[in-house]
């Protein structure tokens, strides 16, 4: 789309077969023409209208072009402003463009060229549009209104989250994977003091650990084989916004250090360079493990751990507010074009009834999958919900004594160490599978010599 295409333009000049003639050839482009006979009327007109840029002859009775370029900078600097000029007027034309005219152009004019400079100065205030629509529309997709949940658990969280909200405090997300925990960091983001700057996301599982050191901090040319051209880390790509880390968990030992040091003195070191490069993000940390286990391992570093445990935030299991499954449903539906489909009561109570241990990523994919084996076109049954193996109904009754009888304290023991496996042997998962606290599951664990 040219740049002249759905702009406002105020068109100042007080000839009015000029204004006529130039009007026409603007909106033929698909501008919005304001014309004004004279400085004063262009003056009022800005005021009330706010155009995108102004076209002003210099010669105006009371108020001319060089005057009223004052004014209008005067209350927005950045609205670009051409100036007419007789032919042969050179000093005026230095002048206005000393006085922060975008450009100037001389009586009589070809009618390309004018485009061409109307155009170019439209630039930037398109791209500014441009902007500020995709802010908004940012803005829009993570609110609070993006993540689904009225229960009393997604109320508390929500709580948590607007006291938060004014301040850049860094932030530390808890939850197990596919809870949601990236939702909840875009949230504070996009509604937070650093909506208008980046957020970058780094899942610390993701990167190679050789690759890690220069993708937080960047690295210089020739830093190491391969690195041919210096880039900047992902600490200095989110200067002015927000910096993600998820599975903070998985950052090895070494770097847990260099990142501390980062938070403590808010200026990084790219790989391969001795000059600290100063950097302004706000820190917001997610992770599905339990990191105080990790400190008592020696896995993970105390003083860094209350550096990031400012704000702790926990985002609930599905399992933890099955009265919000109901509402899910519905908005993968709504989602996946299918929003009329009916979902059948028996077919409801059975996602309902699932234990979930893949969290809303896994519903989400099992109503994907219900959609494109559905038995029925205008509805979804509970033949239809193949949930996955992991995904058991979390109904009580779900084993049957044999005639031969069994121990009791066996069976403990064996779903405990089934449920740390399953977890790789993260206590809190462990113990939110079984549907106990953490601290009984490890009583229990050191029942059976399982500590």
């Amino acid at each position: 789309m040219n740049a002249l295409q759905a702009s406002r333009i105020l068109l100042a000049d007080d000839d009015p077969n000029f204004r006529k003639v130039v009007s026409f050839n603007l909106t033929r482009q698909g501008a919005e023409v304001l014309p004004a006979e004279n400085g004063r009327q262009a003056w009022d007109l800005f005021r009330r209208e706010r155009p995108d840029l102004v076209l002003s002859d210099i010669r105006m009775p009371e108020l001319d072009g060089l005057a009223l370029l004052r004014e209008i900078h005067a209350v927005a600097p950045d609205l670009p402003v051409i100036l007419i000029t007789a032919h042969g007027d050179i000093d005026m034309a230095v002048e206005a463009m000393q006085a922060g005219a975008a450009d100037f152009v001389t009586k009589p004019f070809d009618r390309e060229r004018l485009l061409r400079k109307l155009e170019r100065a439209l630039r930037p205030v398109q791209l500014e549009k441009e902007n500020r629509i995709l802010r908004e529309e940012l803005t829009t997709r993570h609110s609070f209104d993006s993540i689904i949940g009225a229960g009393p658990a997604m109320t508390r969280l929500f709580e948590i989250m607007r006291r938060v909200l004014p301040r850049e405090t860094t932030v530390l997300i808890l939850g197990e994977s596919g809870t949601g925990k990236e939702l909840v960091a875009r949230a504070l983001h996009y509604n937070g003091p650093r909506r208008n700057g980046p957020f970058v996301a780094v899942n610390c599982a993701a990167i190679p650990v050789n690759l890690l050191e220069s993708e937080m901090f960047g690295h210089t040319r020739g830093a190491f084989t391969g690195a041919d051209t210096a880039r900047e880390g992902r600490f200095q790509l989110a200067s002015g916004g927000t910096l993600f880390l998820d599975e903070i968990g998985d950052m090895p030992p070494e770097l847990q250090a260099k990142l501390l040091r980062v938070l403590q003195e808010r200026q990084v070191e790219p790989v391969g360079s001795s000059t600290p490069v100063a950097v302004d993000v706000r820190l917001i940390a997610a992770t599905h493990q339990d990191l105080e286990q990790l400190v008592r391992d020696g896995r993970f570093r105390q003083d860094l751990y209350y550096r990031l445990n400012v704000v702790p935030i926990t985002v609930p299991a599905l399992r933890d507010r099955r009265e919000d499954i109901p509402l899910l449903v519905r908005h993968f539906l709504r989602r996946l074009g299918e929003d009329g489909l009916e979902v059948e009561r028996d077919a409801m109570e059975r996602l309902s009834r699932l234990n979930w241990p893949g969290n809303v990523r896994e519903l989400e994919n099992t109503i994907e999958r219900a959609l494109a084996l559905r038995r029925h076109p205008d509805r979804i049954t509970a033949d239809d919900i193949q949930p996955y193996p992991g995904s058991a109904p979390a109904a009580a009754n779900l084993y049957e004594v044999p005639d031969e009888g069994l121990v009791l304290d066996e069976l403990e023991k064996a779903l405990i160490q089934s449920a740390l496996r399953k977890t790789g042997n993260n206590q809190t998962r462990a113990a939110a599978l079984l549907g106990i606290t953490r601290q009984k599951l490890i009583y229990r664990m050191q029942k059976h010599d399982l500590a």
